[in-house]
């Protein structure tokens, strides 16, 4: 983990709030929006399967400061991928569709590699078939659809079906292709008639399956920072076939609506059909795959937090929106923006521990096992004891350890929440248990920074680039610093 030091820049936010004004969870979002710089953001709450708070929040547009409101629309991104979940769900229930089957029972003239590949698999993107978008999440031949979806059909594998968890646009292009076929009708007039119409979404069926290319009204600008710290908009193009991917756009009340329609009933008929939706997808040797250290799991079309408490469903879309759904708690939190890269999978838990208080950072939620038992000591004995109290843990249990990147990350955990001084002994603890962890020292080394201390941090990171020769980041800080001694 890095920090980025940068400029805040703080924004004329509107603040537009049902249920409260200004309370502490505006005040928590105007925090979040200025430390991230995020132009625009709306809010829904679903408490007990009922909206208990909306809020919308900045301006739409940086040219026209057009004002968010309730009727303002977000690209939804990959979220549209739990939507198509849903849909594939529904078929399911009809008898016109199997996920256990080969994706080669419903679709025809499919490379041989590609064909006794489960529909589940292409689902929780697991299947290993080619990606028709590279890395920039351009088309394989630039914008031609015809031409790319010829392309990757000529692409090797990228591994054996099962073997590893590879997000992939062409996962669900093929998706959208079954869809199409079993139901009869092309997937975005399925899934607007059998989900947007019986909930009354018209924000989102207005918006239709356009993205970004037409420019709907009352809708946000898509936004970016580019290197030099400039606000850009996003240019984003998704073809109709990779739709089912990334095609649709909503509001965050209307998404309310359909999560809490989902949860009651009404949009599958049977309750193991949701179980099966939320249940994350296992490889090959038994364990789950994920995008990172939160979302670890992917179910059919829905990123998963799997943990022991307060698991969560958490759709997410082009690193700017996210909804999550804790199933055990009856509690929901739809987080919407148009910056990439602000990221509100980050800090959703936190607005969760506006309710469930346990789950805010300060209490130490989210930290692992062994590091929570440190914590509950160090809280009551003193961080600058940590070392000490640790050697008493291992004493009572043999088998009490603690993980280099464990300790790291609740430095970093305690470095957001400034407590500075918690976050510091830390630092010095992951050390003493980990000599020779260049990472371990480049991360102190960056601690002594935020606390304006060059000589110590310089001592720190030249050890990190002893431990480490390669570490870019320790020689960049070192250059810097040693122009301050």
């Amino acid at each position: 983990m890095r920090l980025f030091f940068i400029t805040i820049l703080c924004f004329q936010l509107n603040f537009s709030s049902s249920f409260s004004q200004n309370d502490s969870i505006d005040s928590f979002i105007k925090t979040q929006m200025n430390a991230k710089k995020i132009p625009a953001l709306q809010l829904a709450i679903i408490r007990n399967g009922e909206i208990v708070k909306t809020g919308n929040y900045g301006v739409t547009n940086q040219e026209n400061g057009s004002l968010v409101n309730s009727n303002t629309v977000f690209a939804l991104n990959s979220i549209t991928k739990a939507f198509t979940g849903v849909a594939v769900m529904q078929l399911v229930e009809e008898g016109k569709l199997d996920i256990n089957k080969p994706v080669s029972t419903y679709l025809e003239n499919l490379p041989e590699s590609w064909r006794a590949i489960s529909v589940k698999q292409l689902l929780n993107h697991t299947s290993g078939i080619p990606n028709i978008m590279d890395y920039n999440t351009n088309l394989l031949s630039k914008n031609n659809e015809k031409e790319s979806w010829d392309m990757v059909q000529e692409l090797p594998m990228d591994f054996e079906p099962g073997e590893k968890f590879r997000y992939n646009q062409t996962n669900y292009l093929l998706i959208g292709k079954i869809i199409n076929k079993v139901s009869g009708m092309p997937f975005s007039d399925f899934i607007q008639k059998r989900q947007l119409e019986k909930i009354g979404a018209n924000r989102t069926l207005e918006a239709g399956f356009t993205h970004y290319e037409d420019m709907l009204p009352n809708a946000v600008i898509g936004y970016v920072y580019s290197r030099e710290g400039e606000l850009v908009s996003v240019d984003e193009i998704f073809t109709p076939s990779l739709r089912t991917a990334a095609g649709m756009s909503s509001t965050a009340t209307e998404l309310a609506r359909w999560i809490i329609s989902l949860q009651k009933g009404e949009l599958l008929d049977n309750e193991d059909s949701l179980k099966s939706l939320w249940k994350p997808g296992k490889l090959n040797n038994g364990d789950i795959g994920g995008f990172n250290r939160l979302l670890n799991g992917y179910a059919l079309g829905f990123p998963i937090i799997k943990r022991e408490e307060h698991p969560v469903v958490a759709p997410v879309g082009g690193g700017r929106s996210a909804m999550f759904i804790y199933p055990k708690d009856d509690l929901s939190i739809i987080v919407l923006t148009n910056l990439l890269g602000a990221s509100p999978d980050s800090f959703i838990d936190e607005i969760a521990g506006f309710y469930i208080p346990e789950m805010k950072l300060k209490n130490g939620f989210g930290l692992p096992k062994n590091i929570k038992n440190l914590r509950s000591q160090l809280e009551i004995k003193g961080y600058n004891n940590a070392l000490e109290i640790y050697k008493h843990l291992k004493v009572e249990n043999q088998n009490f350890e603690l993980l280099e990147n464990d300790i790291n990350h609740w430095g970093y955990t305690l470095l957001k929440l400034k407590e500075n001084n918690k976050a510091l002994e830390i630092f010095k603890l992951n050390i003493a248990l980990f000599p020779t962890s260049a990472n371990a020292y480049d991360s102190l080394g960056e601690m002594y920074v935020v606390l304006e201390d060059a000589k110590k941090a310089l001592k720190n990171y030249r050890e990190s680039l002893r431990l480490n020769p390669n570490n870019k980041n320790a020689k960049n800080y070192i250059k810097v610093l040693e122009t301050k001694i």
